[in-house]
This record gives structure tokens, C-alpha cells and sequence, in this order.
């Protein structure tokens, strides 16, 4: 679970050193957006597909995408140190948090 946590970190480290419109102060608020990512991701994200779930069917499930980019931008409104300057930077970074957490995760 550390480890899962760690890569996560490092997911978000490295989408505001690869995304242009992605900014992140330091390690303590990397540290900071790996956790309320994984609470929003616990507690919002499947409140927020039970609402959305019509647009979901439509979709075939590619607007999970969009709610990930989503919470993604929430939470850079919430945290000092943490910007994300668009929406395409929220997509791009919650792609590459997510694309990170997978391959971690296959290999933990």
C-alpha cells in the first residue's frame, strides 16, 4: 500500500514535470494531492458515476475519464502549491496518474 502510495506521488510529480499547465510546489504538496486524490477517489468518484451514469452508458465508460480529470482540477482548487491551468492539463494528468497507478500496481 506504501509503495501504491509512493507511485502515485511520483504520478503527480511527474505529470507537472511532463504537462505544460500542471504545477506543483514541492514534495509535501505532492504528498498532500496523493491523498486527497485517493479520498476523492474513494468517496466522489463513485458518487459522482452514479449521477452521471446515463452519460456513462453513452460513452461506453470514456467519460470515467473526464471525472477523473475532474476531480483532478477540484482538487487544484483547493490546494496551495497545486494548479492545473486547464482542462486539457487536468485530462493529460489524470491520464498519467492513472496509466501510473495501473502499471505500478500490475507490478506490486
Amino acid at each position: 500500500m506504501l509503495v501504491r502510495f509512493s507511485l502515485i506521488v511520483l504520478a503527480v510529480l511527474l505529470s507537472a514535470y511532463v504537462v505544460e499547465g500542471i504545477t506543483v510546489d514541492g514534495l509535501y504538496t505532492a504528498l498532500v494531492i496523493a491523498l486527497l486524490l485517493a479520498v476523492a477517489n474513494v468517496t466522489l468518484k463513485p458518487l459522482l458515476t452514479i449521477v452521471t451514469f446515463p452519460i456513462h452508458l453513452l460513452t461506453l465508460g470514456l467519460s470515467s475519464f473526464f471525472l477523473s480529470a475532474f476531480i483532478f482540477w477540484l482538487l487544484s482548487t483547493f490546494i496551495d502549491g497545486f494548479t492545473v491551468s486547464g482542462a486539457l492539463p487536468a485530462l493529460l494528468g489524470a491520464m498519467i496518474v492513472a496509466v501510473t497507478s495501473a502499471v505500478g500496481t500490475r507490478f506490486t
